[in-house]
């Protein structure tokens, strides 16, 4: 007898292993898809909300300082997770760069689809016509060959691509709408390029002017200044200017009293140096654009002009000190320092009141315009510093190794100037004179190379966008045939997308195909 022998089992084999380049096919799938692209945009705009709420270096560091006062175990965290500084956070570029990524390899695939698309002529008819979402059949007197021209023309007239077949016309339209979808992609890609070069090759600084002092357009005269990660020193313009004025207009009566009207520092500049002198009325929303730098006016204040002597009687300290307005009415906060003043060093701190009254809170200023400005300060001595060559902020005073002057009956000392007077510290150690007060205006002078690259594509975005929105793609078939003498005329048509009017056009084209006969001259009427 005969062993039957049987064939083993084929063993269960595993999925074959997807391999390296498998895995970077899959993750590059993954980053250039539709969903993806639309995660990522949602990121950089949830990730743009906290350089909104959260001061940053590059804009204000004085308010970054403020938050690490008042917040000194909480600002070290936001430190170490780039809240200070959002845009040029690693995890920010990250997101920036993957969506630019990822924005490229949807529309560069779909723009090569499009482009066959565009060129693409019309598909003939199907078979069953009547099976289509809209469908009408009718009888037509003249020839199936005077019919299918007039037909061909009728399509042509509502803006139709044709094409003629054996017995049939085709037609199609809305070719554009896909076009708006990438023209909208598109636009995005430009939007971030346009950013991206901004932030590599421009630059943004402020800088606080008093009025009669100049600026020149060097780094060393900004008051902070953030460039980008390509920028040189090499590329500043050399321009300079003057403050030569600045006027302020206030509503005086109603419920917007105090409110700002009108604010404008009349300038004068040179594009170059030893260029021609020219004038220019800075305002708000107006900047003035020097080399491709635009200086715009951002704010405006006060800056008492003072002489403090020391208890040798030598001048310390001589000219405006700005101070910064704290409410609308321009209650404005400031020091003075006269770290040279002899035999100890001199500050002052205290703020300048443009119409100053005094009620249960003390002095206050009731109006931004300076109708009764005041000069109301505290001062402190201490023994004179030895320079260490850090930097000091000018709007806040270290008085940690200072003193404050007493009144000699038990108080600290306080006192309130008006424009004029003076008065003599204790234990003669000096004294300070509230000369008079000028004006300031803060300046932010800008370069950004890619702002008209990233508005064009803003705006293509919103045409691209408009296209697809209201551009109906639409195919529409005539056929014609001759049934015992009859010419037979199936007229149909397909949306591409939501039907919107597409019975109306269809009735409109076989109405153009069924002219009234004309009237016989006998057959009119008699008048």
């Amino acid at each position: 007898m005969t062993d039957l022998k049987t064939s083993p089992k084929p063993e269960t084999e595993g999925a074959p292993a997807i391999g390296a380049v498998g895995m970077a096919r899959w993750a590059w799938r993954q980053l250039t898809s539709m969903k993806t692209a639309l995660i990522l945009l949602f990121l950089l705009a949830l990730g743009a909300v906290p350089g909104s709420l959260i001061p940053q270096v590059g804009i204000d560091p004085l308010k970054v300082s403020d938050f690490y006062a008042a917040h000194p175990s909480l600002a070290p965290v936001y430190d170490k997770l780039g809240l200070f500084d959002v845009y040029k956070s690693a995890w920010f570029s990250a997101i920036y760069l993957l969506l630019f990524i990822s924005l490229i390899g949807c529309v560069v695939p779909r723009l090569s689809v499009y482009l066959k698309a565009l060129r693409a002529r019309p598909p003939k008819p199907p078979r069953n016509l009547q099976r289509l979402q809209g469908y009408q059949k009718i009888e037509v007197t003249g020839s199936p060959a005077e019919v299918l021209e007039a037909a061909a023309g009728a399509l042509k007239s509502r803006r139709f691509r044709i094409e003629r077949y054996d017995g049939a016309v085709a037609g199609e339209r809305g070719y554009l709408r896909e076009a708006g979808n990438l023209v909208f992609h598109f636009s995005l890609i430009l939007v971030l390029v346009g950013v991206a070069w901004g932030s590599l090759f421009g630059y943004r600084g402020t800088v606080l002017v008093v009025v009669g002092n100049g600026f020149a357009n060097t780094i060393a005269q900004y008051d902070d200044f953030v460039p980008g990660r390509a920028f040189s020193p090499d590329d500043l313009p050399p321009f300079s200017l003057t403050v030569k004025d600045f006027q302020a207009k206030f509503e005086t009566s109603g419920p917007q009293r105090g409110a700002a009207r009108e604010f404008n520092a009349l300038l004068t500049y040179e594009v170059t140096p030893g260029a021609p002198e020219q004038s220019y009325d800075l305002r708000v929303n107006h900047p003035l654009k020097v080399d491709g730098t635009s200086v715009h006016l951002l704010g405006h204040g006060y800056a008492p002009v003072v002489t403090v002597r020391d208890g040798k009687g030598e001048v310390a300290f001589a000219g405006p000190a700005p101070f910064l307005p704290q409410d609308t009415n321009f209650s404005s906060f400031g020091v003075i320092k006269a770290p040279d003043a002899r035999p100890y060093q001199l500050g002052f701190e205290g703020y300048f009141l443009p119409t100053a009254v005094i009620d249960d809170r003390g002095p206050i200023s009731v109006f931004p315009d300076d109708m009764n400005p005041a000069l109301v300060l505290t001062a402190y001595y201490g023994r004179p510093a030895v320079e260490d060559g850090r930097p000091e902020s000018v709007y806040q005073l270290d008085k940690s190794k200072l003193t404050q002057f007493g009144n000699g009956k038990g108080d600290k000392l306080r006192f309130q100037l008006a424009p004029g007077q003076s008065i003599a510290l204790p234990d003669k150690q000096g004294s300070i004179t509230f000369d008079s007060y000028s004006r300031w205006v803060k300046l932010q002078v800008s370069h950004t190379p890619g702002l008209n690259l990233a508005l064009a594509g803003i705006l293509l975005a919103i045409a691209g966008l408009m296209a697809s929105l209201f551009i109906h793609p639409r195919r529409t078939w005539i056929r014609v045939t001759e049934s015992d003498g009859r010419t037979v005329v199936e007229v149909a048509g397909l949306d591409r997308g939501p039907e919107r009017g597409l019975g109306d056009e269809l009735d409109a084209i076989a109405k153009a195909l069924k002219p009234v006969p004309p009237v016989k001259p006998n057959e009119q009427e008699k008048p």
